[in-house]
C-alpha cells in the first residue's frame, strides 16, 4: 500500500515539474547595452545539462543543473577578460517564458534575464 501511494506521489510531482528542455534565448541590460545568450536545456528527471552560447562570452557548458517545480539552478565556466570565472544561475519558469538571475563568482554582481522558449 506504502508503495503504490510512493509512486503515484512521484508521478504527481513530475506533473509539477517545468518543462524546461529545448532552446531558450534570453537577455539582459549590462553596463554596455543590451546582452544576449542563448542556452539548450535538457532535463533527465531533476537533471538539468546543456549548453549555452553568447557572443561575448562564447560556448559553455551547463553543470550542477537542477531542476525542481518551476526553479532551476545551474551553473556555467565561462572565460571573461582571458580569466575563468564560475557564474551561478538561478531562476523560474512559467510555460514559455523564463526569468534568471546570474551571479559571477565571489564579486556579488548579478545580471537579471528574462527570456522565452524558441520555437520547437
Amino acid at each position: 500500500m506504502i508503495r503504490v501511494f510512493l509512486v503515484l506521489a512521484a508521478f504527481a510531482w513530475s506533473a509539477f515539474a517545468a518543462d524546461v528542455s529545448g532552446n531558450w534565448k534570453v537577455t539582459a541590460e549590462g553596463p554596455n547595452g543590451t546582452i544576449e545568450r542563448t542556452f539548450l536545456f535538457k532535463v533527465e528527471g531533476d537533471k538539468l545539462t546543456g549548453e549555452s552560447n553568447s557572443s561575448m562570452l562564447g560556448k559553455s557548458t551547463i553543470t550542477d543543473g537542477k531542476v525542481d517545480g518551476d526553479t532551476l539552478t545551474f551553473s556555467m565556466a565561462v572565460n571573461f577578460q582571458g580569466e575563468e570565472q564560475k557564474v551561478s544561475y538561478k531562476g523560474k519558469v512559467s510555460g514559455d517564458e523564463i526569468k534568471l538571475t546570474s551571479e559571477f563568482g565571489s564579486s556579488g554582481f548579478s545580471i537579471e534575464w528574462t527570456g522565452k522558449r524558441e520555437p520547437r
